[in-house]
């Protein structure tokens, strides 16, 4: 698994960031303290306080992991842990 910080700021971004990973079988959750929703629904990222950081966790990514990365760009905070 690696985790990476994202910074979502508006619905724009949100729809954006969902329409990448959606492109991909992999699994993926948004944590944000004690929350966990699945980051390819909208609904579960509006539920979110995204002006708090939110921790992007990409699962079995495998030898896509730096295809991932690179789309997901925009949103990066430049730290990643695997």
């Amino acid at each position: 698994m690696t985790t990476i910080q994202i910074s979502i700021q508006s619905y724009k971004d949100i729809q954006d960031f969902t329409k990448i990973i959606s492109n991909y079988t992999n699994d993926f959750d948004l944590v944000q303290g004690r929350y966990i929703v699945n980051a390819k629904s909208t609904m579960g990222i509006l539920s979110l306080d995204i002006s708090k950081p939110l921790f992007l966790n990409i699962r079995d990514a495998g030898s896509m992991i730096n295809q991932i990365l690179a789309d997901l760009s925009p949103f990066t905070m430049n730290n990643i842990e695997e």
